[in-house]
């Protein structure tokens, strides 16, 4: 067992799990305010019961988010103290940032919007919650600035052999930061629309199920109240029927988002990590061709091995630098390149301990690298047609009744979850292996790398990290259940779960200050 492969897993699996809470906070959150401020405008109950319940799925997931960030930290100390000592100075600036000002107002605010329903005037209580949202989206931005800048190092300066923080400015500005960061912020987009479209089509299709609206013969909807519930009325309706179209409009916004901010984030690559550009087309020579589809050992570091089957001709250019005719440099080009920039083994010391010396290999795992790449940009594309077919199938005010479309959208909520985490795989993979990738150009600072294999702590066991990586999965699927089971049992207790008033009024002595947080 490798101490240094087993760390990997292990931030790997808490970082991909608590990424699947990160998105669907900050695109949700937008999306409530704006439900929020709807019913303060215009007083139409059917955006206060969209605000109720949509703000209970929000919570939930934001609880669930914070419970599994805070291992990450931890994570940076006891598993890769090497890295920590080597980028401190200026990985610990964005982070402190995101600690004491974002996270402080994101949870501040948020617990006055739980808290404040009824208690705080209707402006002000809105207010804090615009307040909360933006939090979560500052937050997001100096952890998009902290990782960025490993895949691009700016503004440092080098001193004993450490990075040492010389402009803030230069850091916060990072070509890639902004990159990233509008194409996360977009991709969360992505994934909330998609989450209200298939919890909204659900509801409607429960509806047209259990008789409640029934579609006449001439074409028209007639829209009904269950007698066992009178919180599904055609208010209910309305509310399900609006938040699969808001969700619909959200799902494809974010998805032409991610495809403009993609395509800045793909020019950059080239320019700053080649390699990591023709391991995502598993371009073993120079090309200009987008392989859609290629066959053979991707795994293999014989070329010979793998055959482009299907091709775009240009659109690798394309993607690369903006026109059709640039030859990217495959793997096989770009390989001695980096030997000869960084050296061919592993240098000796005793942060690499027994691996001191060893071979370099430049080439990420293309299995990962060339798979990773598609599935983003495949379940993103199913994720934004299925958004814009929802909306021509409910052009009569309801779904369809077909049983296996409504599960096709319940689990179509997973595509856009699917893509958010295929990309930032490969954003991570595609770097090795580098943990701080080298830039030397355009404005990174030339002479400035670590390996991930002198990152991890040399102190710790092969033992210890596996203790961890078992505790820590098993605690993870523990919260996975937990975040299910409570997302599926208010979805399908509908709005009446977050507003049980609707369904059976409260007697009015009841006054809970934590009814609407339970």
């Amino acid at each position: 067992m490798d101490p240094l492969a087993l760390a990997r897993w292990q931030f790997g699996i808490t970082t991909v799990y608590h990424f699947l809470m990160v998105p669907l906070t900050l695109g949700l959150g937008p999306v409530v305010a704006f439900m929020q401020w709807r019913w303060l405008r215009t007083g139409d109950e059917r955006w206060l019961r969209l605000t109720r319940f949509w703000g209970k799925l929000y919570l939930i997931n934001f609880i669930m988010g914070v419970a599994t960030g805070i291992v990450q930290e931890f994570q940076f100390g006891m598993a890769w103290s090497e890295y920590s000592r080597f980028v401190g100075d200026v990985f610990g600036a964005p982070l402190a940032m995101e600690g004491l000002l974002a996270f402080f107002f994101e949870s501040t605010f948020l617990g006055l919007w739980i808290f404040g329903w009824d208690r705080l005037p209707k402006r002000i209580h809105l207010a804090t919650l615009w307040i909360a949202v933006a939090g979560s989206i500052v937050s997001a931005f100096f952890i998009i600035v902290a990782n960025s800048w490993m895949q691009h190092p700016v503004g440092i300066a080098m001193v004993d052999g450490r990075p040492r923080l010389v402009d803030i400015w230069a850091v916060l500005t990072n070509s890639t930061a902004l990159a990233a960061y509008a194409h996360t912020l977009t991709g969360a987009l992505a994934v909330a629309g998609g989450f209200l479209l298939g919890i909204a089509w659900y509801q409607l299709w429960r509806r047209r199920h259990e008789g409640i609206d029934v579609l006449r013969s001439d074409g028209r909807l007639r829209v009904g109240t269950d007698p066992d519930d009178p919180s599904r009325d055609a208010a209910d309706h309305r509310v399900w029927l609006s938040a699969l179209r808001i969700g619909a409009v959200v799902a494809m916004v974010g998805f032409a988002g991610v495809a403009v901010t993609g395509d800045a984030q793909g020019k950059l690559m080239f320019q700053q990590q080649p390699m990591k550009m023709a391991a995502a087309e598993a371009l073993c020579e120079s090309g200009t061709d987008f392989s859609v589809l290629s066959i053979g050992d991707v795994a293999s570091r014989d070329c010979s091995t793998i055959r482009p089957v299907i091709v775009v001709p240009g659109l690798l250019s394309f993607l690369a630098t903006g026109n059709t005719t640039t030859t990217v440099p495959g793997v096989q080009q770009l390989v001695p390149v980096y030997q000869q920039r960084y050296g061919t083994t592993l240098p000796t010391g005793t942060k690499y301990g027994a691996r001191s010396g060893q071979a370099i290999d430049y080439v990420p795992d293309v299995r990962v690298t060339y798979w990773g790449f598609r599935i983003m940009i495949g379940f993103g594309a199913i994720a934004a047609f299925a958004a814009l077919v929802a909306l021509w199938l409910t052009r009569r005010g309801t779904v369809p009744a077909s049983r296996w479309l409504s599960r096709l959208a319940v689990f179509g909520i997973l595509a856009p979850f699917g893509a958010n985490a295929a990309g930032w795989v490969f954003t991570e993979m595609g770097r090795q292996p580098f943990v701080v990738a080298p830039n030397p150009t355009p404005g990174g600072i030339d002479g400035v790398w670590m390996f991930t294999a002198a990152a991890v702590s040399p102190g710790v066991s092969a033992g210890e990290v596996l203790f961890s990586v078992i505790a820590l999965t098993g605690i993870y699927a523990v919260l996975l259940v937990v975040e299910v089971f409570l997302l599926v049992r208010f979805v399908r207790g509908g709005v009446a779960s977050a507003m049980p008033e609707l369904a059976a009024p409260a007697p009015a002595e009841q006054d809970d200050v934590l009814a609407f947080a339970y």
